[in-house]
């Protein structure tokens, strides 16, 4: 079992001027029980007090670090900037609100000293989340299971520790477009799950909507299969066939019956409305594969950093 190590936590921050010093003042005590720690806080183009704090916060604690982002470039690009930054031994990543449970990190670090390379963590349903939030994550779940050929457990969360070796085979990777929370099971490794009830937001309003969740939820779906594609080729497929029964049916009434009786104008619009729309759902799904190949080809940089108190690790 190792005995001398280093830890790493890495925070994505966005606008958490209000949680910070809190956030700081449950880890620090539980971070210096172990031989070495960092903690580093990834500004992601905050647009309060955040990053004034950060650097309060190194000043009084050089264990303490920043990196900043020239603007927001979102959760998933926060991780993975951490995640380059980070020099520990193994790496826990959560969010700065205080909505992961601080008091679960040694819990998360046992189960790393036991063997595990990855160790999840399972948000299970409580009363701190609303409604609405525990439908649309079920049914994120359920779709990119269906849609993808990987299986990420209902309740995943991006609240995990990695070991060095999986962080390092991680960088390698040249996304842009990274599904962490989905590529961390793609990765395979050895990995255990921890269950966890999410707790209530210490302070101000998450800024994370349902639009970005959507968007969130569409880029894994794409990330990791071509489930889509598959049911466009389906459903153009399905349509044809229909059609072609139809003009077969119109053709018998015509030939061997005297019942034929000529399509009026709504039936004509509805058929070539729905043809329409089928089309048009099929070239929007071909459209969002071509542009995440576009976007790939051009190689930029899934962040830039402003100001950062760390290098990025190699």
């Amino acid at each position: 079992m190792k005995k001398n190590f280093k830890v790493s936590v890495v925070l994505p921050a966005y606008n958490e001027a209000q949680n910070i010093e809190e956030m700081l003042r449950q880890l620090l005590p539980i971070l210096k029980k172990y031989s070495a720690y960092e903690v580093i806080f990834v500004n992601d183009g905050s647009k309060d007090e955040t990053l004034s704090i950060l650097q309060k916060m190194h000043q009084k604690n050089p264990a303490v670090h920043y990196v900043s982002f020239s603007r927001n470039f979102g959760h998933q690009s926060a991780l993975r900037a951490g995640l380059d930054y980070a020099s520990g031994d193994c790496v826990i990543t959560m969010d700065a609100d205080l909505q992961h449970p601080v008091a679960m990190i040694p819990q998360m670090i046992d189960a790393w000293l036991s063997g595990a390379e990855i160790v999840n963590t399972l948000r299970q349903e409580n009363s701190n989340q609303s409604w609405l939030k525990r439908k649309t994550s079920n049914l994120f779940y359920s779709i990119l299971g269906f849609m993808t050929n990987i299986h990420v457990p209902r309740g995943a969360a991006d609240f995990r520790l990695l070991d060095k070796k999986v962080v390092t085979a991680l960088k390698k990777t040249t996304e842009r477009n990274l599904f962490l929370r989905g590529y961390i099971y793609w990765m395979g490794y050895k990995q255990v799950f921890l269950p966890y009830q999410v707790a209530k937001r210490f302070k101000g309003q998450s800024s994370y909507t349902l639009r970005r969740m959507m968007m969130l939820a569409w880029s894994g779906i794409t990330s990791f299969g071509i489930m889509p594609l598959r049911l466009a080729s389906v459903l153009g497929f399905i349509t044809t066939t229909v059609g072609f029964l139809y003009a077969c049916y119109v053709l018998y009434m015509k030939i061997f019956t005297d019942m034929f009786v000529v399509s009026g104008w709504a039936s004509v619009l509805v058929s070539v409305l729905i043809i329409g729309g089928i089309q048009l759902i099929i070239i929007g799904i071909l459209g969002e594969y071509l542009g995440l190949i576009y976007l790939e080809t051009k190689h930029r940089p899934s962040y830039l950093v402003s100001q950062s108190t760390l290098s990025k690790e190699d």
